[in-house]
């Protein structure tokens, strides 16, 4: 068992430690001595991404599948356990990682520890509870298909991406939900969810040997921590995406046309990241953004539009959004291009860059303001990066970023070929110019 000091904090706050268990299992924490709630976050590297044709959907279904029961909670008392004690526990699955967390008082810190690691390395996975929660997952997916904004966002990754792993939804689909057994969904279980690709991420009101005792008496319970293995490396590398220019459109007869366009991003680890953040803060970030501004304040066309990115370990996205009246789609598709456009041929001005450092900079810090995120950070981190960049250090990045590297920034990615997703009321409509 090996502990190191990730960052020393300050007066005895915000020291972040890792030890690293028999068996591989990190556990990493962040002390917050003035608050008395803790957040817990148990992290495993697998996700959407990571699924073979014939798992499409495991991953979201064993979420669900593993608050189902173990030997020793039914369904019933893991929520309840966590509950009666006013606290909260759930779970999200992402394309590279799926958490389960739970967020509860100091003093419950042993229970939260306890609950989760059960859920996690000993659910019982029954064929009847797979049958049950297949029905839900379908609920989840029909409800999901009745919202544009959620689709439109989908299509344009399965777009962008074509037809593999990373483009495909998280949720799986209908025809794969239906299509999974029992038995592949343990083989995925028990394949994957292993101590090395997991990380314990702790932060709140605790002292960090407190909690290392807490997590290896429970995996040592469940028998997960036998044989000493090496951490399983954080995935750095991958097939990778190059940009397409392609069109996606869905005929709904929607009172709203819902778009995305855009085009690949930057991996996660790119050290362009950061200048990348500031252009995407000022191109549409946020109310004082140049396409909140063109399309909402100054012409009225949408009331929602804004920019966005989001990387993975190998590639990345960066997409524009807009909701509007189907009959003003093309001066919105208008605006978005030029405005692009105009990125990549003038750059951004002197006072643009410095409100998008600045939303940068307050929504980081503004971010980290309670124990879940902290917890979230440190666990995000530790799973796959290779170092735990302070914040100081991370605002120092963002504030360092010049003119000509935003510059650089714009002319590389937002000249690739661009894809756009459409879902509205077009089935005789031809969206070809709009990415020409």
């Amino acid at each position: 068992m090996t502990t190191t000091t990730l960052h020393p904090g300050k007066d005895g706050a915000g020291v972040v430690r890792r030890t690293v268990l028999p068996g591989g299992l990190r556990v990493v924490t962040e002390t917050m001595p003035t608050v008395r709630s803790v957040a817990v976050g148990m992290w495993v590297g697998i996700g959407s991404r990571d699924e073979a044709p014939e798992h499409m959907g495991a991953t979201h279904f064993l979420e669900h599948l593993l608050f189902k029961g173990t030997p020793t909670r039914d369904a019933m008392q893991i929520s309840a356990s966590i509950e009666g004690i006013g606290g909260e526990i759930n779970a999200f699955t992402a394309k590279e990682y799926t958490c389960y967390y739970a967020r509860v008082l100091d003093e419950d810190l042993p229970l939260a520890v306890d609950v989760l690691a059960d859920v996690v390395t000993s659910s019982l996975v029954t064929e009847e509870d797979v049958e049950s929660e297949r029905g839900v997952i379908l609920e989840e997916i029909a409800m999901h298909d009745d919202d544009p904004s959620d689709v439109v966002h989908e299509q344009f990754s399965s777009a962008l991406y074509g037809d593999s792993p990373i483009g495909r939804p998280i949720l799986g689909t209908v025809e794969s939900i239906n299509a999974l057994g029992r038995d592949r969904i343990v083989e995925y279980y028990r394949a994957y969810y292993q101590p090395p690709r997991t990380v314990v991420s702790v932060a709140g009101n605790i002292r960090h040997e407190h909690v290392v005792e807490l997590v290896a008496r429970a995996y040592e319970r469940a028998g997960a921590l036998a044989g000493p293995r090496e951490c399983a490396p954080p995935r750095t590398s991958g097939p990778g995406a190059e940009a397409r220019s392609e069109v996606r459109v869905l005929d709904r007869p929607t009172e709203q046309a819902n778009l995305v366009l855009g085009t690949t991003g930057m991996s996660r680890t790119d050290d362009r990241r950061f200048a990348l953040g500031v252009l995407n803060a000022a191109l549409g970030g946020g109310m004082s953004s140049r396409l909140f501004q063109e399309i909402r304040e100054k012409r009225g066309l949408a009331y929602s539009a804004y920019s966005y990115t989001s990387a993975y370990a190998d590639t990345g996205q960066f997409g524009i959004y807009v909701g509007c009246m189907p009959s003003k789609i093309d001066d919105v598709l208008q605006i978005c291009r030029d405005e692009v456009a105009r990125v990549v041929s003038d750059g951004i001005t002197e006072e643009e860059i410095l409100r998008g450092k600045g939303q940068m900079r307050g929504g980081l810090v503004l971010g980290l303001e309670d124990t879940g995120s902290r917890m979230s950070r440190i666990g995000k981190n530790e799973l796959v990066y290779d170092e735990l960049m302070a914040v100081d250090e991370v605002l120092s990045r963002i504030e360092s970023v010049t003119p000509d590297e935003i510059s650089e920034v714009a002319k590389d990615v937002l000249s690739r070929p661009l894809t756009l997703a459409v879902i509205g009321p077009y089935a005789d409509k031809d969206f070809s110019a709009a990415i020409a």
